[in-house]
């Protein structure tokens, strides 16, 4: 079917792909002697891969197709969070913090990020619980990388998703299991490249096939009025303007209605704070620093490192946004009508124990002359949906064909089907979005994006989520003393249990932003945890193993417990909260804003304060353990820690 739907020279171009990343994990495999290669590349990346391997294991699908799908719900707002990823996730990480951890990193010869923590702070407990921490939650976010990656092809190539799921994972492992880290950062820098020309050639065409930048922002704008009713009750003012700022809720609405604020809040909130913020905390770029032999070479890397994120992120959230333009005024689907679905209750959101469902006619496009849909579109909103969907235009060419106008925005495009349902679902808005104004020549190119940056990306997430479970957690406990030695082997026993995990949420987590939503919850749960542990162990000498621990703990529980309770799309889903309130999506559900705050507005300022308060009453780290951390030469390797004393 594959080579059916985009013909042998593509399927070529694919292999030929396929064949150099197979070979760029050879080499990696090759140039790995010992646990130093495997685990941080030898210490001796060059800065040029070093930034590419960054920026795309920092960009993958959940950037493009996730957030970039995010900002056709929502608009440009989203941009701020490009502003974010290239001063924080670029400058603040390179300049401020790279130099910092690159230099400790290398005297107390720490391979992992957990590690790091554990010997900056004398303590087994930091580094078993953070590679807890990160082996558990890891998969989640690998998921939503794979997710992103899959609906494309699902979408462009008809492929089912269960099988596009399986197949990229399986290929992603293969090579991270056999290269380690090496065979990653080769296999990313090529696809980082790969990513930066694919992202160039989808701008450009974007803004021609909308009249250019003027008249594409202008109908853009023009279009405010045709916002989903649903994203209008949150504040939704159009895709170039901010959405509503304020709190609570103005009198006279009713009780169950929305806060006409919470928009800003999501935007603000979840994806940019979660996001923006979290990515200093991400455990498998804060590894990247320790790859290079000098401060140098970082400095070399951040100009690099910072158009590369621009090119994706701020094309892909652009893009997204335009998007409505071009469905709106400029698709027209020319073909067979094979199929026509008189009534289909389409779900337009879905939580645990609720789905609010539109009623629609549907029609089913054959566009290549196969008799199957290559298209399933909208025909109009029956009931009272008819005055919030969008009705096609529907042209007959007298040839059997017809040309249809969908009228549609991103949103009610994003038609797909999941089991016996139909559902609108955002992360198809950038797939859709490809497979239907761009030739065939692009989708290959395009196809290749998303499959070097999510296998980018993804071959990160195993490798760092194989070590946390191998070197964090299992040698740790049952192998202490040979936590210095090679032991790949438990590193890659580890990269299976993690790839099996993020295979099987794939398969069931389909649909609902969850691309974006997944990331943000990860990058936020490891800023609320990481961060001022890490922060605090480089530049605070004062900072006691206590209060690391202290601080870790009190992220990481009050980020979960404002996702089980609090955040009302993830604790809705996940269903606990239910059994407390009786069957409310939050205990705050009374309060208007609160339950869409993310838990990193909360959890990150009250971990720093703890942090800074437990340093101050506890005593302080011996002055040869800072000496090893802070010396000016390198010194030995440190010796395994010692279980952590509670006390004072």
């Amino acid at each position: 079917m594959l080579a059916q739907a985009i013909g042998p020279f593509e399927v070529s171009l694919v292999v030929l792909y396929l064949a150099v990343v197979a070979y760029l994990g050879w080499l990696g495999y090759r140039r790995t002697q010992n646990a130093t290669d495997y685990l941080i590349a030898g210490r001796k990346a060059h800065p040029f891969i070093m930034a590419l391997s960054y920026g795309s294991t920092f960009i993958s699908t959940s950037a493009i197709v996730g957030f970039g799908g995010v900002a056709g719900l929502f608009g440009m707002s989203v941009l701020w969070l490009t502003f974010f990823n290239i001063f924080v996730g670029i400058f603040i990480a390179f300049v401020v913090l790279g130099g910092p951890v690159r230099r400790m990193g290398h005297r107390l010869d720490a391979h992992t990020f957990p590690e790091f923590l554990g010997r900056r702070y004398d303590s087994r407990f930091i580094q078993v619980f953070a590679g807890l921490i990160i082996f558990c939650f890891m998969p989640v976010y690998a998921a939503a990388v794979i997710i992103g990656g899959t609906e494309f092809i699902t979408a462009a190539f008809k492929i089912d998703y269960h099988v596009a799921v399986l197949v990229l994972s399986s290929i992603v492992a293969v090579y991270v299991l056999a290269g380690g880290l090496k065979g990653v950062m080769y296999t990313d820098a090529l696809q980082g490249g790969i990513m930066f020309v694919g992202m160039g050639v989808l701008l450009v065409s974007a803004y021609w096939i909308v009249g250019g930048i003027r008249q594409g922002h202008a109908d853009l704008t023009a279009m405010a009025d045709q916002v989903f009713v649903g994203f209008k009750a949150i504040g939704h003012r159009g895709w170039t303007a901010l959405p509503a700022f304020g709190w609570g809720k103005p009198a006279g609405l009713p009780a169950d209605a929305p806060s006409p604020y919470d928009l800003w809040y999501i935007v603000f909130t979840t994806i940019v704070l979660g996001v923006g913020i979290g990515v200093l905390a991400q455990p498998q770029l804060v590894v990247r620093f320790m790859t290079v032999k000098s401060k140098r070479e970082l400095n070399r890397a951040v100009l690099t490192g910072g158009f590369f994120i621009l090119m994706m992120t701020g094309v892909a959230f652009t893009v997204g946004a335009l998007s409505n333009v071009y469905f709106y005024k400029h698709e027209k689907i020319v073909g067979r009508i094979v199929g026509v679905t008189e009534r289909a209750d389409v779900i337009v959101k879905k939580e645990r124990d609720v789905e609010k469902r539109l009623p629609c006619k549907l029609l089913h496009v054959d566009t290549v002359d196969d008799n199957e849909p290559d298209f399933h579109v909208i025909a109009e909103g029956l009931d009272a949906a008819a005055a919030i969907l969008p009705k096609a235009e529907i042209r007959d060419l007298g040839d059997g064909r017809v040309e249809i106008l969908p009228k549609a925005t991103s949103f009610t495009r994003a038609l797909v089907r999941k089991g016996n349902d139909w559902m609108l679902n955002p992360d198809s808005i950038i797939p859709n979005y490809v497979t239907s104004s761009m030739p065939k020549w692009f989708g290959i190119l395009f196809l290749l994006t998303l499959l070097a940056a999510a296998m980018s990306t993804i071959s990160s997430q195993f490798h760092t989520a194989g070590t946390a479970l191998g070197r964090d957690v299992i040698q740790q406990l049952f192998h202490r003393g040979d936590a210095g030695g090679h032991g790949t082997h438990v590193v890659r026993l580890g990269m299976i249990v993690g790839i099996v995990v993020a295979v099987i949420f794939s398969y069931y987590a389909r649909g609902g932003y969850i691309v974006a939503r997944a990331t943000a919850i990860f990058f936020g749960l490891c800023a609320a945890a990481f961060l001022p542990s890490l922060i605090g162990g480089l530049f605070f000498k004062r900072m006691t193993r206590v209060a690391a621990i202290c601080s870790m703990v009190t992220g990481f529980v009050i980020s979960g417990f404002w996702v089980l309770f609090v955040k009302a799309s993830e604790a809705g889903a996940i269903g606990i909260v239910q059994r407390v309130t009786g069957g409310k999506n939050s205990i705050l559900v009374d309060y208007p804003n609160w339950p869409v705050v993310e838990p990193i507005v909360i959890a990150l300022p009250i971990s720093a304060l703890v942090a800074a308060v437990v340093s101050l009453l506890t005593r302080p780290p011996s002055d040869a353990h800072l000496e090893r951390c802070f010396g000016g030469a390198k010194a030995a390797p440190a010796p395994a820690p010692q279980p952590v004393e509670v006390t004072a």
